[in-house]
């Protein structure tokens, strides 16, 4: 399947995956240092970012959105790449891992290992979050016909406040007016967003992966609490990374611990 993405550096492939209403500029901070020693391809998912929408008929569910990424390094010629994900692109990335398709997989604050309360919690606040991004972009844009139009008056309008940034992130502030406004505008416009957080409710863990894998949470996560990182860590058999000082979505709260994370994860000399 064809799908946005951003390609940079030379090395062992690592393909980056997001999360849910996000795109690919989330891993900005840290694609350079990741790209400084691998071939490094963040993707826009389908019906998320500059991607298109999966197939009519093809329901939104982290598996088929697992299948598009599988299809996108086949029509790469990637073959048995490195995956990273967060949240549900965690999730995507262990996905991949239980296929055997990928080299290694990491996982950030993965999605899927919640309680039944928490769950709840995570869907409310990403409905919320969506209804003010869509309110905020139609707001702005006032009588402009194209979303774009709008992301200039965005950039001048509390760009920390609007998108609840302090949900997703422990340090807002490192985020920058561009940055948060553009992300605003990838949630307010993905197609797959609704149909994808609703298959949220049948998420069950993947079946065990059958490649290396590695597991780190944010401790200030608020989105999906760090107790869940303690089901992660039995599910895999495994002590998951805890990021110091860092929330939901890591990669602007510390650029160099969490590629660091990621190259450890993703040693060429991890066996296949």
């Amino acid at each position: 399947m064809e799908l946005a993405f951003e390609r940079r550096g030379s090395g062992p492939p690592l393909i980056l995956v997001h999360g849910i209403g996000h795109h690919w500029q989330a891993w900005l901070p840290v694609m350079d240092r990741l790209a400084a020693s691998r071939d490094v391809i963040a993707v826009d998912l389908p019906g998320f970012g500059r991607s298109p929408g999966l197939p009519a008929g093809t329901p939104y569910t982290a598996e088929s959105l697992a299948d598009a990424v599988e299809s996108f390094c086949a029509m790469l010629d990637v073959r048995e790449p490195h995956v990273a994900g967060n949240s549900l692109g965690g999730y995507i990335a262990l996905e991949l891992a239980s296929r055997g398709v990928v080299r290694t997989a990491t996982a950030i604050s993965p999605a899927g290992f919640w309680s039944r309360t928490e769950l709840l919690w995570c869907q409310g606040v990403l409905r919320a979050m969506r209804a003010s991004a869509v309110s905020r972009v139609q707001a702005t844009a006032q009588s402009e016909t194209a979303v774009a139009g709008a992301l200039s008056r965005l950039l001048a309008a509390e760009p920390v406040t609007f998108l609840g940034a302090g949900l997703l992130v422990a340090h807002p502030s490192r985020l920058g007016s561009v940055a948060l406004a553009a992300a605003t505008e990838a949630l307010a416009t993905s197609s797959g967003f609704d149909e994808t957080l609703d298959s949220f409710t049948g998420m069950l863990p993947p079946a065990p992966p059958k490649s290396p894998i590695t597991i780190a949470w944010g401790a200030h996560d608020r989105l999906l609490l760090r107790r869940q990182a303690v089901r992660a860590a039995r599910w895999s058999g495994q002590r998951v990374k805890l990021l110091t000082d860092c929330g939901h979505v890591p990669m602007s709260d510390d650029p160099e611990l969490v590629a660091g994370v990621i190259l450890e994860g993703s040693d060429p000399r991890s066996p296949a």
